[in-house]
């Protein structure tokens, strides 16, 4: 008898602590449902990208506290009342810099009339370095912003590159966004003249620059 009432006093027990478990799961299913739920609608509220303007963007949903909150965390510190009544958004490459260890950076201006004239830049064979991007927003917000670079040497493509760099707002001063690491190849047959072009487009497909340059890789680096 005393066993038999153990048993069942450990199986209500273990009953009641199964019903807690279930309970406890179940809210957190249905916690982890309404979060995705305000995910979906936020991603379904926000239209990234050139649609509306920022301003008619603010003013939608304007009266929902969590969407209002989650847009001026993305928008940052962007003076609404700054940016002009359109719906596209503009981004202005400003330089692109060469880093690399133990070397002055070598900063590259954009050419306002087009494409770099003559040998644009000349690196190290085998040498690492980073390319940093400064560029500017205006506007709106820009969704998916992302960088491409084909490389062809005597006419036979060689190396190929996408970047994605990000979704920014618009703001008064430039972002700076440094790419990962990469490195030169080596020897004999890596040095000489390499052509190129660079890419920065959306995801919309809106092209922001295309630039075509001419680069070299010899044994040293040229001289400061």
């Amino acid at each position: 008898m005393g066993l038999e009432g153990n048993n069942t006093e450990a199986t209500t027990s273990a009953g009641h602590e199964d019903d807690e478990s279930v309970e406890k799961l179940s809210r957190q299913v249905s916690e982890s449902s309404l979060y995705g739920t305000e995910e979906e609608e936020f991603e379904a509220n926000l239209q990234l990208g050139p649609k509306v303007s920022l301003k008619e963007e603010l003013e939608k949903d304007k009266d929902d506290e969590s969407l209002r909150r989650w847009k001026e965390q993305l928008l940052g510190s962007v003076d609404v009342d700054s940016v002009e009544e359109t719906d596209e958004p503009d981004v202005k490459i400003l330089s692109i810099t060469i880093c690399s260890a133990g070397r002055p950076d070598l900063v590259l201006p954009i050419p306002e009339a087009g494409d770099p004239k003559g040998l644009w830049f000349t690196l190290k064979e085998g040498s690492k370095y980073n390319l940093k991007i400064t560029f500017k927003v205006s506007n709106n917000l820009v969704s998916g912003l992302r960088y491409t670079n084909t490389v062809w040497k005597t006419g036979i493509k060689v190396d190929s590159t996408k970047e994605m760099l990000g979704t920014f707002s618009p703001q008064a001063g430039p972002y700076v966004h440094t790419l990962p690491e990469d490195n030169t190849p080596s020897g004999i047959l890596a040095r000489g003249s390499y052509s190129a072009k660079s890419k920065f487009y959306d995801d919309d497909n809106k092209r922001y620059l295309e630039i075509n340059y001419t680069f070299s890789i010899q044994k040293e680096w040229p001289a400061t």
